[in-house]
């Protein structure tokens, strides 16, 4: 049977850890309780003459019913528990009084002033939590009904313009029915038909309508109104963030526009507010209320946990103290606020019930699907194919080994061949199985160490990669580049020639492209068109809003930098039809692929640096600027080994040593200081931080001296080892490994730290910024 101290650790919200019940140190307290019993020289003879006898039970159950009736049927308490009011009834705090003598006082009262402790704390955050939601909740109403008031004016409209061009005679006839048997329910689905732009007149009639509200919405910054009556009303603004190119573009134009025109004219409402911003919106507030009911539902967990919590330990004191004391403090315990207030539970049932009219159509089971979305159950199946796809793995790559050495692959004949044509295709499906296998790793640790990456990630559960499935991505993918691989030698062996059998590297590459963009819901469809939005975030960066998992996935691929020159190299082998004449030379002699090379080289580190960039922008950090020259050293230092490549002359080395010198200090200070947040000298753990998930602090120094000698790869360039083809493409693809495995030891510490930060802002779900927003103006 599963403690219950191991059981609630995992439950328990890791956002919200500090804010449960403290459940392992009121178990101590018990057990100094327990220690000074059985210290006791008469609780211990009192034991020694009845513990052992079976009757005690019975002894125990009669001494109870005696004292009930020598109390007249009401049973002594023990302890009172008092409320004492500190400003009011939102200051609520517990105090325990000892009725009862007890001969080990000292520490029965240590466990009831911690017991009040946790309850007070309890209470205070359950407080401040549910007055959090419910500010939200009437603030996502407001929005609602604002949203709902423009739907409804442009329904109106568009059916005023229908009807007047179809007294025109512009129209079938036809079309009346369908007009007139419209219900309003309709404009509250996802996917609205496509309204005509809006007219003066329309625009004129919907501000009309909304001022009537005592709602005014402008699209520039101007104060609030008084009507005739002396009410005011609010300008409020549709403020759609700029997360997609067109809106950052439009957004920038608007901008200078503004700052070269001297008095520029305000945008009139009418502009401002069109369909596909109302669309935005409404997706916006969809979205805000799914996080709003997914709050509700963890304050009600932590609310069922920390009663049981309560309940479980108060059990186990009565049972050591040998007391009934657990009975009046529940009492308090539920009379408390966490328990007795029921605002959370009647938001939610109200947050389904708006959900379920204006966003699924009054489709309970749809609207359901999006606030509580059931997740992946783990199957049987998925393990038994990871360990199936590992073993055909190891044969083949053991059979491979044995067939090269027997055919003399790498000999100095064909050693050169091969490693220009085949081995580029090859070792890049193995470095991206590699960093799938590290990922893999991470998920595990992740998922071990309780790091809610889902919600850092932004991932739904129902469609989230667990560590299963990305080992199994990984063992599939190697064994069919294996088994490829495999096929390769056996063709070559058996006297094919290599312009025949040189395609299947590239049949292999075009197999994989073609399962990436596969639109079937096959092989983890969700996660494949995941994969495929992110790179188009970075590719586009800075038009892309940035959010975690695109600058996470940008910092993957500036450890990818050799991958991505074996696809230049593949691309060209093939694009250019060398593989035709096995003329493998063609691509290193161009000045094109050279000049190639440098921009595959700094592309990573420049969409990093966009996205730096862009950050700025959205949050107004410098830090983001000093991140953004981090990069720039990069940059610097990859073009200056690149070209020590190409010309190693004395001026160059010299360059890539004060180039790769100074972007090494500067990735050393902020994967330590930054992305890792430690090397704190001031933390009660010497040269790390406070907060550790780990235990172990070891592990923590190890891993920052594992960090800065996998930093220091680069020295290779500058020592010109004199190897043969194989042994340097071997250096080269070992190097490229150590880089990939420092990624993915890099991320965990990463995602550690990003998780330690919202558990001391206690932030267990995403804050949604919404469309409407009230304007800043003087009176």
């Amino acid at each position: 049977m599963v403690k219950f101290s191991k059981d609630l650790e995992a439950q328990l919200i890791p956002e919200w850890k500090d804010a449960f019940v403290n459940y392992r140190q009121l178990k101590k307290n018990v057990k100094e309780i327990k220690l000074k019993i059985s210290r006791n020289p008469e609780e211990t003879q009192y034991k020694h003459e009845f513990g052992s006898s079976l009757l005690n039970p019975i002894r125990s159950i009669a001494n109870k019913i005696t004292t009930r009736f020598r109390s007249g049927g009401v049973q002594t308490e023990i302890i009172q528990v008092r409320s004492r009011n500190s400003g009011g009834d939102e200051e609520d705090l517990y105090e325990t009084e000892l009725v009862q003598l007890f001969s080990e006082e000292d520490e029965v009262k240590e466990f009831f002033s911690r017991l009040d402790e946790e309850l007070n704390k309890v209470n205070q955050f359950y407080r401040s939590k549910e007055s959090e939601f419910v500010e939200r909740g009437e603030i996502l109403n407001k929005q609602l009904q604002i949203l709902l008031e423009l739907k409804q004016i442009i329904h109106e409209r568009r059916r005023k313009n229908l009807q007047s061009r179809l007294d025109a005679g512009a129209l079938p006839r036809s079309n009346s029915s369908s007009v007139r048997s419209s219900h309003h329910s309709e404009i509250y689905t996802e996917t609205d038909e496509t309204l005509p732009d809006e007219t003066p007149a329309a625009t004129n009639d919907m501000l009309a309508a909304l001022e009537r509200n005592g709602v005014n919405l402008m699209a520039g910054s101007p104060a609030p109104t008084k009507t005739k009556k002396g009410k005011t009303k609010m300008a409020i603004r549709v403020d759609i963030p700029a997360t997609t190119p067109t809106r950052t573009i439009t957004a920038v134009t608007s901008m200078l526009w503004e700052d070269l025109v001297n008095n520029p004219k305000k945008e009139s409402a009418g502009d401002s507010i069109n369909r596909k911003k109302i669309q935005c919106a409404e997706k916006i507030i969809r979205g805000a209320f799914v996080e709003l009911y997914k709050g509700l539902t963890l304050l009600k967990t932590y609310s069922s946990l920390n009663m049981v919590a309560f309940t479980k330990i108060l059990k186990k004191f009565d049972k050591v103290a040998n007391q009934q004391a657990s009975e009046s403090y529940l009492k308090a315990v539920k009379r408390s606020h966490f328990i007795s207030s029921d605002k959370v539970v009647r938001l939610a049932d109200e947050v389904e019930s708006i959900f379920t009219q204006h966003f699924a159509n009054n489709d309970r089971k749809r609207a359901m699907k999006f606030l509580k979305p059931q997740q992946n159950k783990d199957s049987h199946m998925i393990t038994f194919f990871v360990g199936l796809f590992t073993g055909c793995f190891v044969t083949l790559f053991g059979v491979y080994a044995i067939l090269a050495h027997l055919s003399g692959m790498f000999s100095a004949r064909t050693e050169a061949g091969f490693m220009e044509t085949v081995y580029p295709v090859f070792s890049m499906f193995a470095l991206l199985s590699l960093h799938l296998f590290m990922y893999g790793c991470n998920l595990f640790m992740w998922r071990s160490t309780r790091i809610n990456y889902n919600f850092i990630f932004e991932f739904p559960p129902s469609t989230a990669l667990k560590y299963r499935d990305a080992f199994l991505i990984c063992t599939s993918f190697m064994t069919t580049v294996v088994a490829a691989m495999v096929i390769h030698l056996l063709l070559r062996s058996n006297g094919f020639l290599p312009q025949q059998v040189d395609a299947i590297p590239g049949v292999l590459l075009l197999f994989y492209i073609g399962l990436l963009i596969c639109p079937f819901n096959i092989f983890y469809r969700s996660t494949r068109y995941c994969f495929i939005r992110v790179m188009r975030n970075i590719i586009c960066s800075p038009f892309y809003k940035v959010v975690m998992v695109d600058f996470f996935m940008a910092d993957q691929l500036t450890s990818q930098i050799p991958l991505l020159r074996h696809m230049e190299s593949t691309a060209c082998y093939f694009l250019a039809g060398s593989f035709k004449a096995h003329r493998y030379h063609t691509c290193n002699s161009s000045k094109l692929y050279k000049e190639l090379a440098y921009v595959v080289s700094f592309l990573p580190y420049y969409w990093r640096a966009m996205q730096c960039f862009r950050r700025w922008l959205d949050e107004g950090d410098v830090n983001h600027l000093a991140n953004l020259g981090k990069y720039v050293s990069a940059m610097l230092a990859a073009g200056a080994r690149l070209t020590f490549a190409m010309q190693p002359t004395q001026l160059w080395l010299v360059m890539v040593i004060i180039t790769s010198s100074i972007a090494t200090v500067y990735q050393l200070y902020w994967d330590f200081i930054k992305d890792w947040g430690l090397l704190n000298r001031k933390s009660k753990n010497p040269w790390l931080r406070d907060d550790l998930i780990l235990k172990n602090k070891c592990i923590y120094y190890v891993s920052i001296a594992l960090n800065l000698v996998l930093r220091l790869v680069w020295v290779e360039t500058v020592m010109h080892f004199n190897l043969h083809t194989v042994e340097s493409r071997l250096l080269d693809f070992f190097l490229a490994s150590l880089e990939v495995i420092r990624r993915g030891h890099w991320n965990f510490y990463r995602l550690e730290n990003e998780h330690l930060n919202n558990v001391g802002k206690f932030r267990a779900v995403k804050t949604v910024p919404l469309p409407f927003r009230e304007m800043d103006s003087d009176d």
